[in-house]
C-alpha cells in the first residue's frame, strides 16, 4: 500500500513541505521499501493479541523475540496490501503460536492494512523531511 500512495506523497512532500524533488526522490522510494513502522507495530500487536487470545502466556524473552522478529519482518515487508498478513506467519512460528490463528485477524485487516499504511506514509513523509532539513544546514 505505502508504494500506491508514493506518487501522491512525493507531490505533497516536495508541494507542502518544501523538500527538493532531488531528496524526496531517494528518501520516499527507499523509505516505502524498508521502513514499516506501522507494519512493524501491528505484527507485535496482533501476535500479543492472539496469544493472549488464545490463553498462551509469552514469557519475557519471547516478547522480546517477537518486537525483533517484528521489526526485521517489517524491513524485509513489500509495500503491498496485506504485506503485513505474510511477515505475522514468520512471527508465529518464531515464538511457537499456530499459524491457524492469524485467521482472527484476517477479519478485520482491511481496516488495519490502512491504519499500517497511514503510519507507513507519515513516518516515511517525515524522515524525508527531516533528511531535507539535514542537508539544506550542511549546503548553507
Amino acid at each position: 500500500s505505502s508504494n500506491a500512495t508514493l506518487p501522491l506523497t512525493l507531490t505533497s512532500v516536495e508541494q507542502r513541505a518544501g523538500v527538493s524533488n532531488r531528496v524526496s526522490s531517494f528518501v520516499l522510494p527507499l523509505g516505502a521499501t524498508v521502513n514499516m513502522d506501522g507494519t512493524a507495530l501491528y505484527e507485535v500487536v496482533a501476535v500479543f493479541f492472539i496469544a493472549n487470545l488464545t490463553g498462551v502466556k509469552l514469557e519475557l524473552m519471547q516478547q522480546i523475540s517477537v518486537v525483533f522478529t517484528a521489526l526485521l519482518a517489517s524491513i524485509g515487508a513489500a509495500g503491498i496490501p496485506h504485506a503485513g498478513l505474510v511477515m505475522m506467519v514468520i512471527i508465529l512460528q518464531a515464538v511457537g503460536l499456530p499459524t491457524e490463528s492469524q485467521g482472527l485477524i484476517i477479519a478485520v485487516d482491511r481496516i488495519l492494512d490502512m491504519c499500517r499504511t497511514c503510519v507507513n506514509v507519515w513516518s516515511d513523509s517525515c524522515g524525508c523531511a527531516v533528511i531535507a532539513r539535514f542537508e539544506r544546514n550542511e549546503t548553507d
